[in-house]
């Protein structure tokens, strides 16, 4: 992680605000900025759209097909991968003051401040500026993407002239097919794929605005793209309106008076599909920008607000004694919002729709870290994430045949189901992901108590995903169930035989995949299942093979991982991390050196498999030799921490996942934001800190607290019901808000809650020893209390 080079925004409770331009660092400005819905993403570009890092305008799982480089080819890899685009550019409102453009580049700026407010959801700017030529404006922008009109971004646009009279142009745009930077790297055929990767299909002006229809060459997606605008001002404005190919134009000419001010609103709307004919993707757009000038530009704001209202009721989660992880921890929460709320049976990727990092693909990271966020703060986005994984299906089911397998072989990244990774060893052997998928439908339904989910969208991702585990796996002479010549979660390990998280999550599967078939066992003979297969699934999960290092008394993270040779952290230089980018894999594979954790994570999802004394003992080992080369680990070895007792190291974990975008620590914000390390700030919380597990039997807790912080509470949903559970030093205390009475542990002890709540003390934390990460990896401390 590289040190701070200065904050680029002021540590507030609510906001994140920008108190001046820095354009050095526009590139993470413009992604912790970004705002989404889930369904449109609109990166934190300035309104005139110059200078900038990346223009960036997504729509969630539209893409373009590209061809995947392999320097030699091999059966069963894919021919094509799919990469997101930046579609039709909205957001351009470009001005000019007695003909001289606004360019913050130019003239003087006297003042510049941006703030994205996380209870309004909106993002707003002001701006002082003295052109060239000595007229001085005030521009004042808000903008939102709505939440609930999902097809919907606006944008409130005011210029005020503060020293005389200005004529004033205001140019609103939507461009397609803009210019952005060179990223293709040493592949001129994806940078040739995404250039001009829109082909025009339809473009209409009118009075007040301009529609524009596209598709793409490859996917054979179409788009379509809509501006309307309200105007108000001085008497004796002019509107026209023109639309191209690939623009639409809609300009505001007026002379304004100091005191008066010109508004424009801009009303934004998005639609795609694969399927529907160009004039009713025209029919959409025109129609979803109609609703939101019927709700005009107020009852936008006012819809947003309600939507945030009721969901921080409940996530909020409140931190005394640490104002800038209070705030990391309400931005973080903001963005996992913000990536899944309106996605509706979509992927949600690994930046979201911040940025086109990782090509918009998503991972195994969406099920593992963020549907724990989603489905206890927002179930119906979890549900309809886990429906984009069964409407997939097809794609795993052809997958698993293609690689000799039975059930489904669910893809490591993709946009649309196909698997869309040129690295092998991930692309076709990180078969942990049809576990990781399975978890999310169990705590899913632990959640919500939903057995219509479980009986219509799980039943059948179990069934699946057990068959693979099946098929993959065998029983060895001695009987123990193997799976062999896999990849773990760690990618500094790879093609390793019974890696002890894919065995551990395999076994989870197979028995939670028996247990719902023989709940629902109509359904399960309609997918074939009967007595004979079920026995088989329990009979490979009872037997599961589970390495262990006698020697070392601590779990191997797969077989004979322990035995390999240490690596020389001491010799490793401190800028050659992230070692994938300075050392050959080959020296990775055969070496004891881990980029994320793998048997710490399977620690945290499955604490059932391990006594007290392994995870201690296992972790303190881990610690040793996990570098932290990705946004994944630092979250996860925060929870584990905090159960095996090391309070100080969890918070300063918990503090590096949290501020990892808005302190830019991997140096890589500018690419997206880190979803998955988000929504892991949340669960290091709930689940380190807070404790929380749970299952068919209910839900659990056991907090701790870290000395340097004096209260933690959060919120979470639980069948039907809103609980916040509040920690001090001394105690915990357990309310319902809202919902039936319910039971629940608290450190093991069973606790009734009903209308009062229920406080019960928190026990000292345990003496631990100390453990040592790789030379020169611990974490950054945070300022530890008495």
């Amino acid at each position: 992680m590289k040190p701070d080079a200065g904050r680029t925004f002021a540590v507030e409770p609510w906001v994140v605000r920008e108190p001046t331009l820095d354009i050095a660092a526009m590139g993470q400005t413009e992604s912790v900025f970004a705002l989404s819905n889930g369904h449109i993403g609109l990166r934190g570009n300035l309104d005139e759209g110059d200078p900038h890092h990346l223009p960036g305008t997504y729509l969630n799982s539209f893409y373009e097909v590209r061809p995947l480089p392999y320097a030699e080819g091999g059966y069963g890899y894919p021919e094509s991968g799919q990469t997101i685009i930046n579609v039709t550019n909205g957001k351009l409102i470009r001005l000019l003051v007695d003909d001289e453009p606004f360019d913050l580049r130019y003239g003087k700026l006297r003042r510049h401040e941006r703030v994205l407010d996380l209870r309004a959801g909106t993002l707003t700017r002001e701006v002082e500026w003295e052109s060239p030529a000595g007229r001085v404006v005030r521009v004042r922008s808000k903008r939102l993407v709505s939440l609930t009109q999902r097809a919907i971004a606006a944008i409130c646009y005011e210029v005020e002239v503060l020293d005389e009279p200005a004529l004033l142009v205001v140019q609103s745009e939507l461009v397609a097919n803009e210019q952005l930077p060179t990223r293709g790297g040493d592949d001129p055929r994806l940078e040739a794929a995404l250039t001009n990767a829109l082909q025009s299909e339809m473009f209409r002006a009118d009075e007040a605005g301009a529609t524009l229809v596209h598709s793409t060459r490859k996917s054979e997606l179409r788009v379509a793209a809509s501006m309307d605008h309200e105007v108000h001002g001085p008497e004796g404005i002019k509107i026209t309106s023109d639309a191209t190919e690939d623009a639409g134009s809609t300009t505001i000419i007026g002379r304004v008076t100091p005191g008066e001010t010109l508004k424009v609103i801009k009303y934004l709307a998005y639609g795609w599909s694969s399927q529907r004919s160009l004039p009713a993707v025209y029919d959409q757009v025109r129609a979803a920008s109609a609703a939101a000038r019927y709700t005009g530009w107020e009852g936008l704001l006012k819809e947003q607000e309600a939507y945030l209202d009721d969901f921080w009721e409940t996530a909020d989660v409140e931190i005394d004694g640490d104002a800038e992880l209070q705030q990391a921890v309400r931005l973080a929460t903001f963005h996992v919002l913000q990536a899944g709320a309106r996605a509706e049976r979509r992927c949600i990727s690994a930046k979201g729709l911040t940025a086109d990092g990782y090509d918009g693909h998503t991972f195994w990271d969406t099920e593992t870290f963020c549907l724990q966020v989603l489905s206890f703060l927002a179930p119906d986005a979890a549900a309809d994430a886990l429906r984009w994984r069964q409407s997939i299906l097809p794609s795993a089911f052809e997958r698993a045949e293609q690689l000799g397998l039975a059930g489904a072989a669910f893809p490591w990244r993709t946009i649309r189901g196909e698997e869309c990774s040129g690295y092998w060893p991930a692309g076709t052997a990180a078969f942990h992901i049809n576990a990781d998928i399975a978890d999310a439908v169990r705590r899913h339904v632990a959640a919500t108590g939903d057995t219509q989910f479980e009986l219509e969208v799980g039943l059948e991702i179990l069934v699946a995903t057990a068959r693979l585990w099946r098929s993959l796996g065998h029983h060895d002479s001695e009987g123990e169930f193997r799976i062999d010549g896999v990849t773990g979660p760690d990618e500094y390990s790879a093609i390793v035989d019974n890696n002890v998280y894919t065995n551990l999550m395999a076994q989870l599967n197979l028995r939670y995949a028996a247990e719902v078939a023989a709940k629902h066992p109509r359904s399960a003979a309609k997918l074939g299942v009967n007595s004979e297969e079920m026995a088989s699934w329990r009979d490979a999960a009872s037997s599961m093979r589970i390495p262990y290092d006698d020697r070392l008394k601590v779990h191997p993270q797969s077989e004979g991982f322990t035995s390999h040779k240490v690596w020389d952290f001491e010799n490793t230089p401190a800028d050659t991390y992230p070692l994938l980018l300075h050392y050959p894999y080959f020296d990775l594979y055969r070496k004891q050196v881990i980029k994320q954790a793998d048997l710490v994570l399977a620690m945290q999802l499955r604490p059932d498999a391990f006594t007290p004394d392994q995870m201690r003992r296992n972790f303190a080992y881990y610690e040793g030799i996990t570098v932290r080369d990705s946004s994944l680990s630092a979250c996860t070895q925060s929870m584990v921490a905090a159960r095996t007792g090391h309070l100080d190291l969890a918070y300063d974990y918990l503090a590096e996942a949290a501020l990892i975008d808005l302190n830019d620590l991997a140096g890589n914000t500018d690419h997206g934001m880190h979803i998955a390390s988000m929504a892991g700030t949340w669960v290091s919380i709930t689940t380190g800190l807070g404790g929380m597990t749970c299952d068919a039997t209910g839900l659990a807790f056991a907090p701790v607290l870290p000395s340097a912080l004096s209260r933690l509470s959060f919120g979470l949903r639980w069948q039907g019901r809103q609980i916040r559970i509040t920690v001090t030093q001394d105690q915990v205390e357990y309310t319902l808000v809202s919902g039936p009475p319910m039971r629940l542990r608290h450190h093991g002890e069973p606790v009734a809650l009903a209308e009062e709540p229920e406080v019960r003390p928190l026990p000292s934390p345990p003496t631990v020893d100390p453990v040592e990460q790789p030379y020169g990896r611990a974490p950054r401390q945070r300022q530890h209390g008495g």
